[in-house]
């Protein structure tokens, strides 16, 4: 089997990463890899972290090109690079535009696709946009679809698709099992990164965000903003926001939180460093997908700053909770956290219904054609 892992932006290595390895050990496999380059310096971060050499390298990234321009760049890239390949599966990830466009560059010639994390959905194409038709688009073409989830199978089931689905857990919690693990293990490695971010008071709660989503761009990060500027009035909390580089994000960010004392504004940062900030923090406010599967593995609460989730799973275990953008209600919930010991404790138990740390060598086996035992979350808390 002659696999060709596709992938090009910051989340998706992170989430590629253990396949990528997984497939690099397996005997019955020969592996290749190719990155698109759209996250150029975060991408070469989490490459350099797994250790990860791509084999080819697209460099698609242009300055102002447009979702379609991104699109035709990325099928005639990889075009010929499946001509040179010739895989006989091509592994894409999730719901970006790099991933869409690769799996058409595979249809196209007739080649097997594996969708990694496959079966999200919210059903309305406009939220998440346009990752919803994205990962749509992907799942219509793929022969294999590795579901992360029991309802992520179930959505693909209900919309009778050709490909063979296998429930496999999330990639994601196989990364950050591995890099937590570095984390605790190496007391070099602690001293380091707890004197890189020595500028956060330990006497205080730790109020972890991020935010990029392209649905909440304009109003809605105005809105993000007012309330982080309403919560940063207490005097008993720290807020990091590590603040993603597209100026229609870092433009209001810094407009309407820049000059607040406990609010620190920081550059994106390298996987590791964010891994130890999870860990760190007491309260995590996200619009992130992969951040909603990370932080109820480290037993955090999590408010999604959205409308709508494609990943309802820890939703319905407690775990996560929807706030939206509207001020009023971010500031209530958080201040609940806060305040509510009892809350609090309802949201951050340590269930993991996204992953067992397994997930890349459940891909891995059904690519070499051996038995594959589901992922099965009651087995994982």
């Amino acid at each position: 089997m002659k696999v060709l892992c596709v992938f090009g932006t910051r989340p998706e290595a992170i989430k590629m990463a253990p396949v990528v390895n997984a497939v690099a050990r397996d005997s019955a496999i020969t592996g290749a890899t190719c990155v698109t380059g759209q996250h150029r310096a975060m991408l070469d971060q989490v490459l350099d972290l797994f250790d990860i050499t791509p084999d080819y390298d697209l460099a698609v990234m242009a300055p102002n090109q447009t979702l379609n321009s991104l699109t035709s760049r990325v099928i005639t890239g990889l075009d010929a690079v499946l001509e040179e390949v010739r895989p006989d599966c091509v592994l894409v990830h999730g719901d970006t535009t790099s991933a869409m466009a690769a799996s058409l560059a595979a249809f196209h010639r007739g080649i097997k696709i594996g969708h990694v994390e496959a079966g999200l959905r919210t059903y309305d194409l406009s939220r998440p946009w346009p990752e919803e038709m994205n990962r749509r688009v992907i799942d219509v073409v793929s022969s294999l679809a590795f579901a992360p989830t029991a309802s992520s199978a179930e959505n693909l089931e209900r919309e009778h698709l050709g490909g063979r689905i296998i429930v496999t857990g999330n990639t994601v919690i196989d990364a950050l099992t591995e890099t937590a693990g570095r984390i605790g293990k190496d007391a070099s490695l602690r001293k380091t990164l707890e004197e890189r971010f020595s500028f956060i008071n330990p006497a205080r709660r730790l109020v972890l965000v991020t935010g990029h989503r392209r649905e909440s761009f304009g109003g809605g990060f105005v809105n993000i903003c007012k309330a982080l500027a309403r919560l940063s009035e207490r005097d008993d909390i720290e807020i990091v926001y590590p603040v993603h580089l597209n100026p229609n994000v870092s433009g209001p960010v810094h407009e309407l939180l820049g000059a607040l004392e406990n609010v620190h504004l920081i550059d994106p940062l390298a996987y590791l460093d964010f891994v130890y900030l999870m860990t760190r923090a007491d309260i995590i406010l996200t619009d992130s997908g992969g951040v909603q599967e990370e932080a109820p593995s480290l037993g955090k609460p999590v408010l999604v700053m959205r409308d709508v989730t494609e990943r309802p799973e820890a939703v319905a275990a407690g775990a996560v909770m929807l706030v939206g953008t509207e001020p009023e209600r971010i500031v209530t919930e958080t201040e609940r956290l806060l305040d509510e010991a009892t809350h609090y404790q309802s949201f951050a138990r340590a269930i993991n219904p996204y992953g067992d740390g397994k997930a890349a060598g459940r891909i891995a086996d059904t690519l070499a054609g051996r038995p594959v035992s589901p992922f099965d979350p009651r087995a994982a808390r």
